[in-house]
């Protein structure tokens, strides 16, 4: 009976084969399209990049190797030292400016007030518009002539405001500001999300303890949000660091490089320069300082996000 059932197992076999390899390509026929998109779109450009990065090429002529030739040459280029510098002193200031900014729109928007939804949909409303279009806006609002921030700077205090965009040390906080307008909708529907999911109970036993709302906000609300502020933190900081419409609309790099992004400024290699080698160098340099900073930012999240109940470093 026992050489049966093998008998019968070992004939059986081949067709469970063949039915898993048909489930397989099955599915791998199923998914193909992502398979295809990423491959020619993501992983393809991705290692043409790498090998670009150490050959000169303008597009017209073949493409020459060269060797380490194009980060020797970025070491030594001050417009990339500048282009770095403005790019980390924008996320440095944009990225906590927001998180703050978004935290203070979803507490008010918590709250039991009339015409909630349409608030919200208000201060969400910025997300969904075209950067271009809001670039645009934003020029106008910044005028130092006719701009309405001028405008209101007059009538409420009687004094001339600065010329935003086209001042050295006012473009980065011009830029700041717009950022935080524009993304705050994003920020506050995440954050929204978070209080409300804020067990109420933790609130009552704080109450009965004689907690105030300075203690609730520090003592609960904040440790039970922390999982939202560093994902907020994470996608704020790549968000700045990808800077370019701006850039490209609103002040071309100037004045006297005080807006040059870098991402702008690797644009300005690749497609008005045509030096594709020196930018995919760039591109290159860029993709490990941001893999830094995000596994910085990760690795103190042990310190400090609050995870289920029980503090990320304990777990």
């Amino acid at each position: 009976m026992l050489g049966q059932l093998t008998r019968k197992q070992t004939a059986n076999a081949p067709r469970r084969l063949n039915g898993w390899i048909a489930e397989a390509l099955t599915g791998y026929l199923f998914i193909s399209p992502w398979i295809i998109g990423f491959t020619v779109f993501t992983l393809g450009p991705f290692v043409a990049s790498l090998a670009l990065s150490f050959m000169e090429w303008n597009l017209v002529k073949a493409p020459e190797f060269i060797g380490l030739d194009n980060y020797v040459a970025l070491a030594s280029d001050p417009l990339f030292w500048q282009s770095l510098k403005v790019t980390t002193v924008y996320a440095l200031g944009r990225v906590p400016l927001g998180i703050i900014v978004g935290l203070a729109a979803a507490l008010l928007l918590n709250q039991k007030v009339k015409f909630v939804g349409l608030w919200r949909v208000v201060y969400y409303m910025p997300v969904v518009l075209p950067p271009i279009a809001v670039s645009l806006l934003w020029m106008w609002i910044f005028n130092p002539d006719y701009g309405i921030l001028n405008g209101i700077l007059w009538t409420l205090f009687g004094i001339h405001g600065p010329a935003w965009l086209q001042d050295e040390f006012t473009v980065l906080p011009s830029l700041m500001m717009m950022a935080v307008w524009g993304m705050m909708g994003r920020y506050m529907i995440i954050y929204l999300s978070g209080l409300q999911s804020i067990a109420q109970e933790l609130y009552e036993a704080a109450n009965i303890d004689g907690a105030n709302a300075v203690h609730k906000f520090f003592k609960i609300t904040i440790p039970m949000m922390t999982p939202i502020i560093f994902f907020n933190l994470v996608m704020g900081m790549m968000d700045s660091f990808k800077l370019f419409t701006q850039a490209f609309v609103m002040t071309g790099g100037g004045p006297r490089y005080a807006s040059l992004f870098y991402v702008y400024y690797l644009y300005q290699h690749a497609f008005q320069r045509f030096h594709m080698g020196y930018a995919s160098a760039m591109a290159w340099v860029f993709f490990l300082i941001i893999m830094g900073f995000t596994l910085l930012v990760f690795r103190s999240s042990k310190a400090w996000v609050y995870y289920e109940g029980t503090l990320a470093k304990g777990r």
